[in-house]
């Protein structure tokens, strides 16, 4: 593994806090996405071979179409099941700041330690350790050094979500951040068994009926600036109900806006239930959306980004798109 020795050292230590403690709480962030699911699952792999116990868990719903995942099922849904113990030891994986964890931090105890492991540039590096690689991909990528570092052979079912986190965020190895050792791995992966072309089609090509409607709903309130470099779609709370669909389908909806020829942002406006508007940025590389979403209180990386603006839809719209027009000037 070509890696420096700060990034080594920062493994060995994450290998250490978990050969430290015997059980964990394992989190990823609200409103998962496939790295933060197969990251999950991943780590409670690595736990299970390392003899540790632990408790892996999510602040709500996870998306379904990963229910193919080993252990999919034993991630707990804090909302329906809140754990009745306090963890000492906790392991975040692919948040990029301590709020994102959501309210399962309510069952983190007061003098519990902190391993946080991320790949988000935004991270402040909340943990008591912390694991932070901005280069890498997805956070899989890099529990794939920590398990080569801990020599821990890979089976099937840890290939398999590995390869899951990596082909979700790298928008099936077509976006950026698809680097020479992003291929390297999954290589490896292939090799192991994982069978590539089955996830690609389930996960980027498939869709459900639910998906379908919701995403003409979208298509149909497709904006544009009038200098085409910024263009959005929203989608209102009562939408997903009208159609069906679930959260988890907002995905790659944002891709149709940026798509477009000539498009430098593309925006998603999701209205919440409590009224408040997430916004999911994504640039074709003119703008920094990572630095946009900060000023709202958000985060991410320099091409996808996200955060939640308070107001009207009309404002929020008016607000951030105003703000990503400054930045592509």
């Amino acid at each position: 593994m070509m890696a420096h020795s700060s990034y080594l050292k920062q493994l060995d230590h994450a290998l250490a806090f978990m050969n430290d403690y015997n059980h964990f709480l394992v989190v990823s962030h609200v409103q998962p996405d496939g790295d933060a699911i197969s990251s999950t699952v991943v780590v409670g792999w690595l736990l299970q071979k390392l003899g540790k116990s632990a408790v892996l868990i999510n602040e709500g719903e996870l998306p379904s179409r990963l229910s193919y995942l080993t252990e999919f099922d034993t991630i707990v849904n804090y909302k329906k099941a809140a754990p009745k113990q306090q963890f000492d030891a906790i392991i975040a994986v692919d948040c990029a700041d301590f709020k994102r964890i959501g309210e399962v931090a309510s069952s983190f105890a007061l003098d519990a330690k902190l391993l946080n492991i991320d790949h988000h540039p935004t991270n402040n590096g909340f943990g008591s350790v912390n694991v932070i690689r901005a280069e890498a991909a997805a956070t899989v990528e890099i529990l794939f050094d920590l398990i080569e570092r801990a020599e821990i052979a890979l089976d099937l079912n840890c290939a398999t979500a590995i390869y899951t986190g990596l082909l979700t965020d790298t928008g099936g190895f077509r976006y950026s951040n698809t680097s020479p050792r992003v291929m390297e791995i999954a290589s490896q992966l292939l090799a192991v068994g994982v069978s590539g072309n089955k996830l690609a089609d389930h996960l980027l090509e498939k869709m459900t009926m639910a998906k379908l409607k919701l995403l003409q709903m979208a298509l149909n309130r497709l904006t544009f600036t009038d200098n085409l470099e910024i263009g959005w779609v929203f989608i209102g709370k009562d939408d997903l109900r009208n159609t069906g669909a679930v959260s988890e389908d907002l995905e790659g909806i944002v891709n149709y806006a940026l798509n477009v020829d000539g498009v430098e942002v593309g925006i998603l406006f999701k209205e919440a239930e409590d009224g408040s508007v997430k916004a999911s940025l994504r640039s074709a590389g003119k703008a920094n959306v990572a630095a946009i979403a900060q000023e709202f209180g958000g985060g991410g990386h320099v091409r996808a980004a996200g955060c939640r603006l308070e107001g009207t839809v009309a404002d929020s719209i008016t607000k951030l798109v105003e703000a990503v027009g400054k930045a592509l000037v």
